[in-house]
């Protein structure tokens, strides 16, 4: 899914013009039409803009469905994988909270040195 596709369907559907998007959203309808078209993509401020003045939620923007997917487990389910149950789970849990939390560069520098670590396993 292409989101310029879902953002135009969803202008659409509710018989929005472009003018009438920029109106709304305060952004420019020359920038509207680059978005829908796949020549910009959108920053996730911009695209809180448009579902405000499309009247929708955000994750419309993602997802066709009535209601919002259901976030996945992150922790396995299965007895007998890692972070299954007791302890182990708690520090999964605790794990992606600070994952969470954690600035992009940071995020990127761990990634790096745990894969680096992984290789030195092998």
């Amino acid at each position: 899914m292409l989101i310029g596709d879902r953002l135009k369907a969803l202008r659409e559907s509710k018989n929005l013009s472009q003018g009438e998007m920029e109106q709304r959203s305060g952004l420019l309808r020359c920038y509207i039409s680059r978005v829908e078209n796949g020549h910009t993509v959108p920053a996730i401020e911009t695209l809180e803009k448009m579902a405000r003045a499309l009247g929708v939620p955000m994750y419309a923007i993602f997802y066709d469905g009535e209601e919002p997917p259901k976030a996945p487990s992150l922790a396995p389910a299965e007895k007998g994988f890692f972070g299954a149950s007791g302890r182990e789970r708690q520090y999964v849990e605790r794990l992606c909270q600070s994952l969470a939390r954690m600035k992009p560069r940071d995020l990127e520098l761990l990634m790096h040195v745990s894969q680096h670590l992984a290789v030195g396993k092998k």
